[in-house]
């Protein structure tokens, strides 16, 4: 079986930046593999459209350039937010406001945004909420472990009282 739309694929990989032997940054084993439905938008598009049409056993280099992968760093996510807005009960906690920490914020709207610390001045914090590997060029190496029709409930979008009040009851 060949993977396309909804077939869940099961793929263990290397991934490095720039090319073979780059910065390791995330690795998977036949123990551990990646798991996903092929087609559903939760994966890079260009890597998945790149492992269209391989089958169990196959094994597969990808590069992907940036503004393929998680784009180029942009500039306006890179902002200064005010101190306070890091207080608890009046104080902030020190452990929390460090350089290179990821912090996860909540915009007005409810949003949730990953930022990442990079300079704390007297009443501001500057940070970054591009992606981790905004503006870097990825190379998987891998090979494909399963492909098979997904069934019915891995097709089926997450329960949630928020998406599915006719099943609130019983997951939410």
């Amino acid at each position: 079986m060949k993977i396309s739309a909804n077939k869940s694929v099961s793929i263990a990989y290397r991934l490095t930046l720039d090319g073979a032997d780059g910065e390791l940054i995330e690795e998977t084993t036949s123990d551990k593999p990646l798991q996903f439905i092929s087609g559903q938008g939760r994966m890079i598009a260009k890597f998945e459209q790149n492992l269209q049409g391989l089958s169990s056993g196959e094994n597969f280099t990808i590069h992907l350039e940036a503004k393929d992968a998680y784009g180029e760093i942009e500039k306006d996510a890179i902002v200064e937010i005010p101190k306070e807005i890091f207080e608890v009960n009046g104080e902030i906690d020190e452990n929390l406001l460090v350089i290179g920490n990821q912090i996860r914020l909540q915009d007005n709207s409810g949003n949730v945004m990953s930022g990442k610390v990079l300079e704390i001045l007297d009443d501001k914090v500057k940070m970054d909420f591009n992606h981790p590997l905004a503006g870097k060029n990825l190379y998987f190496t891998g090979t494909v472990l399963e492909v098979r029709d997904a069934t019915e409930e891995e097709l089926s979008p997450p329960c949630s009282p928020h998406r599915c009040s006719s099943c609130a009851s019983s997951c939410g």
